[in-house]
This record gives C-alpha cells, structure tokens and sequence, in this order.
C-alpha cells in the first residue's frame, strides 16, 4: 500500500510526506476515542463473520501501535534490524481482544500513539533513510515505514465507522 491509493479506505501512503506521519498518529486515535465512547454492546458486535468488532479493531491498532514503536526503536537503534515475526490472529484470540474494557483500551491506545507519534517526532534527515525488514523479505526506511503503518489504523477506522453507519 506504499505505490497506490487504497481502494477500500482511499488512503494514499505516497502523498503523506514524513512530518506529517506523527500528527495522523494523534489523529487517528482522536477518531478511536470517539468511536469506543459507543456503547459496549455495540462495539463488541461484529458486523460479519469475517470482521472483527470495533473493540477488537481498536485493540489491534493499539497493538500496532505498540509493536511499531519497538520496531522503530530498532531501526533507530540498530542497523538494518530484522523484525521478529508477529501473528495478529493469535493475539488477538490470547489476549482476549472481545472481552477487553472500552475505557481501558481507549486511553492505551492514546498513549500508544502519543508515544509513536513522539518518536517519529524525534526523526530527521538522513535518519528518515535508515532500514529495517521483515521476515518475508519487505525492506523500509523509517520513513517508508511511517506511511505503511499509517494505513493500518486508518484503514481499521474506516471499516469501523462505515459498519457503524450501516447498523
């Protein structure tokens, strides 16, 4: 989702220039917290079989938000860092994604993204180059890596409010 607009939620990674990565962070969350100030009832629903409820979205994108913050800390820290490998169904069954506390799971997720917003904050000029991969051989630079993890987050925020708009 680096090279093109993404047809579902329309974000476009390739037009987000990196000091704008931060700020969409705290962005994003903003529309988190008014999305989990639903009912419980409401947000542990899923709209389908094959989607997770608003709840379980915001618990993941908490948790990637979590987990970006120590991969960017690796390639800032490290040169060319491999990224341990990170099954989001798993967790999201061990941790009990559905049973999780609204409240609980909106401040976390502020504080998630208030931390990753801050550390890309603290990036600037050739470090926006520096590498990390993936086990499945995708490269990126700090930057590259902003705009990929900010599709994620907002992409789940759109899929949540539009099932929200159709209840």
């Amino acid at each position: 989702m680096l090279e093109r607009r993404c047809p579902e939620c329309g974000f476009d990674a390739a037009v987000v220039p990196a000091e704008a990565i931060a700020p969409r962070l705290r962005d994003n969350a903003g529309g988190w917290a008014a999305v989990l100030g639903e009912a419980p009832e409401r947000l542990r629903r899923r709209p389908r079989d094959d989607r997770w409820s608003p709840l379980e979205y915001a618990c993941h994108v908490r948790d990637v938000f979590r987990l970006f913050g120590r991969r960017l800390g690796l390639m800032l820290g490290e040169d060319d860092p491999l990224f341990a490998n990170w099954d989001q169904d798993a967790t999201a069954v061990d941790d009990r994604y559905h049973e999780q506390d609204p409240a609980v799971v909106a401040g976390e997720l502020a504080v998630a993204a208030d931390a990753l917003a801050a550390a890309f904050e603290t990036v600037a000029g050739a470090t926006w180059q520096r590498r990390g991969r993936r086990s499945d051989g995708a490269q990126f630079t700090v930057e590259s890596f902003g705009r990929y993890l900010l599709h994620d987050p907002v992409h789940h925020l759109h899929e949540v409010t539009a099932d929200v708009g159709a209840r």
